[in-house]
């Protein structure tokens, strides 16, 4: 079992910036992947983001520009930082761990946090 921990979400407005951070506890495999998703109003669930434990990177072609994900393995942690947020970044953002290098076996969600970017 893993358990993740998201904070980081709320209110900004347009052109302004917010930090995601997610935790993860229990049995980590030394060599997973975590990422965000993200789920606005009437949307699907996308992916965002996700970092692999050796660092390799992969972005939604929405996020490449003006978000970056980055990760403490000490910590078991990753983050993102999201900048020139718009209204269309509104939703609600979910952290997922994944065992190994990608999501075909065991993986976990966060509860997700609410980002909210007024225009």
């Amino acid at each position: 079992q893993v358990q993740l921990v998201e904070s980081g979400g709320g209110l900004v407005q347009a052109g302004g910036s917010l930090r995601l951070s997610c935790t993860a506890s229990g049995s980590i495999f030394s060599v997973n992947a975590m990422g965000w998703y993200r789920q606005g109003p009437g949307k699907q669930r996308e992916l965002v983001a996700n970092i692999i434990s050796d660092g390799r990177t992969n972005y939604a072609e929405s996020a490449k520009v003006r978000f970056t994900i980055s990760r403490d393995n000490a910590k078991n942690t990753v983050y993102l930082q999201m900048n020139s947020l718009k209204p269309e970044d509104t939703a609600v953002y979910y952290c997922r761990y994944c065992s190994g290098t990608g999501c075909s076996g065991f993986n976990s969600w966060g509860q997700g946090t609410q980002v909210t970017v007024s225009s």
